[in-house]
């Protein structure tokens, strides 16, 4: 039995793939809300490279276009609220906030981001985004030539160096303790030109998020303009797993190519879905996403 619901696709997050997905859903004439607490991940992000017409803005002025652009479709609610419980089913799921209201949903879509688990090294998380970065196709270029590092460890470290390498000669590991690696990778790295330095690290030492130097716990510092580093992370929501939304091995939402989880009614979209974590990559998928919500929507009127 279908119940009566206050809207078709509830989207929980609106930042590039929630608000994407919501104007695809919005121009298709479906009655959508999106919940959101107005927390983005990258809020202290200063510019936003890699996305065509919006190159070098900033990721706020963004969202802020976007979110306009968005509800100007009197089909798209924005519901500034956090979104602590989901229960249901397909046609018949119902959402609760903090502020202790429930909205009642035929579909669900998740665009809620993950949440970077980083080391707890003093300095680190204010240059986040900033000099401290994970994608080089984000933010290699303003980068590029200049003395780079990589915090890194491990299996992958060969492959991450081989990639940060494409934008700079001046590049070192930073392994921040014995080098967890054989001799056969320390081999490549000197072929490659980059440096190892296995020093324990004390604190980043920064100016407004912006890199200066390192500091290691033997006194020792190394100068430095960019570090990359790849952390674990976590669902910055968990509503997806109480609903029985399978992950991945590495953490992110499951999809079908049609961006559907293994739970009927519910997709996702975004950060919490893929590694390639990017605005442009956000906004396709979430189009994408609500483009394929419509199809359901509708071919389900026909059932």
């Amino acid at each position: 039995m279908h119940l009566k619901t206050d809207f078709d696709v509830i989207i929980i997050g609106g930042s590039y793939a929630g608000l994407s997905a919501a104007m695809s859903l919005g121009r298709a004439k479906w009655k959508v809300a999106i919940i959101d607490s107005g927390k983005p991940c990258n809020a202290q992000t200063p510019h936003s490279h890699n996305f065509l017409t919006q190159d070098g803005a900033t990721p706020t002025a963004i969202g802020a276009v976007a979110r306009e652009q968005v509800l100007s479709y009197p089909t798209v609610e924005w519901i500034e609220d956090v979104a602590v419980n989901a229960s249901g089913e397909n046609h018949n799921f119902t959402v609760q906030t903090g502020s202790g209201k429930h909205f009642a949903t035929k579909k669900i879509l998740f665009a809620t981001g993950i949440k970077d688990l980083l080391p707890a090294t003093p300095g680190l998380a204010a240059c986040w985004g900033i000099s401290v970065i994970h994608c080089p196709f984000c933010h290699g270029y303003e980068y590029s030539d200049q003395k780079t590092g990589i915090l890194v460890n491990g299996e992958t470290t060969l492959d991450f160096a081989r990639l940060i390498r494409n934008w700079t000669s001046d590049l070192t590991i930073f392994t921040n303790g014995a080098a967890d690696f054989d001799i056969n990778t320390k081999t490549q790295l000197e072929q490659m030109g980059v440096s190892l330095n296995e020093q324990p690290v004390e604190r980043i030492v920064h100016e407004n998020g912006y890199l200066t130097h390192i500091a290691f716990q033997d006194g020792s510092t190394a100068a430095l303009k960019a570090l990359y580093h790849r952390p674990p992370f976590e669902q910055h929501c968990k509503l997806p797993e109480t609903l029985g939304v399978q992950l991945t091995a590495q953490g992110h939402i499951a999809l079908d190519p049609a961006q559907k989880t293994n739970v009927p009614g519910i997709y996702a979209a975004g950060d919490n879905t893929s590694p390639a974590r990017s605005v442009a990559n956000a906004v396709a998928a979430g189009s994408f996403a609500g483009a394929r919500l419509s199809h359901e929507l509708i071919s389900e009127q026909y059932s």
